[in-house]
């Protein structure tokens, strides 16, 4: 009984350990997206934070391609010793429906660890292309005999595509959908006319809709974002089952040290905490739930389901 009471209080040590001994040098973490897109936006502060509260630099590893998912087979294959980390997010959870041959496995090459943010969606388009302020005349322009309007994503098979895919199921409408390598690109062409509209989070349009270069015709969802009280809800504008929203989560490599993951889930919880980092979330529409562990991992089973069920119902082929 005493050894293994020795043994328990030794493992324990060694745990503690490694928590208090990381991170003993620079902290990456690998977005799986072009800069500029929605995952940056909260990757940026977020991680600006957390390297004033480690002392040691976090640093932002922009990996963009296949819809995410370059970024994330390399996060799956990298040392798992808390040094390197996925900040991924619904794209992920998507993949897995569209691309038959991943070559990682969300479920079984990370660690859950944490829901970061969780956006609604906003339907955006480019005001000189879209003359229609409110949802009720966007959709009068699809159906006009001559429409010909498309919509950009960050590229085929993430959420941006998909929540398109899903819009135009239920308004039985037919909408042109053009792909980019990364939701900044995309958002930058929709800035500058080469596409119509796009199906993004509110998160990387907020700047845009604030000045004016992008106009917002609805948030697809229940309830009006706090920043942005005059844009319409797709309920209270007659489409009240498009509701989508973008979220981003962190994983971490499988046989990180599970002592390693919870000091990164604490350090996570203090920086969201800051009242700096709550300013930004709230400016970019966001809403942080308390999912950490196995009740985040349950819902990205639940999220990977969801649109699993979607991508079999439009029939989404990769182009």
């Amino acid at each position: 009984m005493q050894r293994l009471f020795v043994a328990a209080a030794l493992a324990a040590f060694s745990l503690l350990a490694q928590a208090q001994a990381w991170p003993a040098k620079p902290v990456t973490v690998i977005v799986p997206f072009p800069a500029g897109g929605g995952t940056d936006a909260f990757a940026r502060p977020l991680f600006a934070q957390l390297t004033k509260q480690l002392g040691q630099q976090v640093i932002i590893d922009n990996r963009g391609g296949a819809g995410g998912n370059i970024g994330a087979s390399m996060a799956a294959r990298a040392t798992a010793d808390g040094h390197t980390w996925l900040m991924g997010a619904v794209h992920h959870a998507i993949a897995p429906a569209v691309y038959p041959k991943l070559d990682y496995s969300l479920a079984h090459d990370f660690v859950p660890v944490a829901l970061l943010a969780s956006v609604p969606q906003v339907i955006v388009a480019n005001p000189q292309r879209v003359p229609g302020k409110t949802l009720k005349e966007l959709l009068a322009q699809l159906r006009a005999p001559a429409s010909a309007l498309n919509y950009g994503s960050a590229g085929n098979g993430t959420s941006h595509h998909l929540a398109g895919e899903l819009f135009k199921l239920q308004t039985k409408t037919a909408i042109g959908h053009v792909p980019y390598k990364g939701a900044g690109p995309a958002l930058q062409d929709l800035i500058g006319g080469q596409v119509d509209l796009m199906f993004d989070g509110l998160g990387s349009s907020a700047t845009h809709i604030k000045n004016g270069r992008l106009k917002a015709i609805a948030i697809a969802g229940t309830r009006r974002a706090t920043a942005f009280p005059d844009i319409p809800t797709t309920v209270e504008a007659g489409v009240p089952d498009y509701q989508v929203s973008t979220w981003y989560g962190l994983w971490a490599p499988k046989n990180t040290p599970p002592a390693v993951i919870e000091r990164m889930t604490q350090e996570l919880a203090k920086a969201l905490a800051a009242p700096e980092i709550k300013a930004a979330w709230t400016a970019l529409g966001a809403d942080t739930p308390a999912l950490v562990g196995a009740a985040f991992g349950e819902f990205v089973a639940f999220e990977t389901k969801r649109w699993a069920d979607v991508v079999k119902a439009a029939s989404v082929k990769l182009d």
